[in-house]
């Protein structure tokens, strides 16, 4: 019985201090962003995937099972209940928290000519405000990268 307690244990703290993660950080230090400019060469609408993925529903599916696995028998019948009912509840919260917020949103895909000659590719959120052969800036590299008009 302690030995699943135990593997109980260190399965909700796994899964609470997941849930606490930093997401999306970057290799520079606090507040550097790198910034290219250039001129934008093409601008087309497509979609892009969201990532909600907070693990609060997987904590709170988890808890829930929890609570349903330990009105169940007793003994160990119910220690094993409880475990089963936390990664059960853990596994729906995650799917149910993925199935409502990580839906497709309208997107633009622009391709900029950088000051180099080089060209990049940024898909991020509609902005109205950038149009084929605006300047702009590209700020910030990879998943990170955002496509800004230069000046107001």
């Amino acid at each position: 019985m302690k030995v699943i307690l135990s593997w109980l244990s260190v399965t909700l703290m796994t899964v609470l201090i997941s849930a606490c993660s930093a997401v999306g950080s970057t290799d520079g230090g606090a507040g550097e962003i790198e910034i290219r400019s250039g001129k934008i060469e093409q601008i087309s609408l497509t979609q892009m995937q969201t990532n909600h993925d907070s693990g609060v529903g997987a904590v709170l599916g988890g808890l829930g099972g929890l609570a349903l696995g330990s009105l169940i028998g007793g003994g160990t019948g119910r220690d094993v209940a409880m475990v089963a009912g936390a990664l059960a509840g853990a596994a729906g919260g995650n799917y149910a928290e993925k199935k409502k917020y990580d839906q497709p949103v309208e997107a633009q895909q622009i391709i900029v000519r950088v000051s180099s000659g080089v060209l990049v590719s940024v898909t991020q959120p509609i902005n109205p405000s950038l149009a084929k052969g605006s300047k702009v800036y590209i700020q910030g590299s990879g998943n990170d990268a955002r496509v800004v008009p230069q000046g107001s």
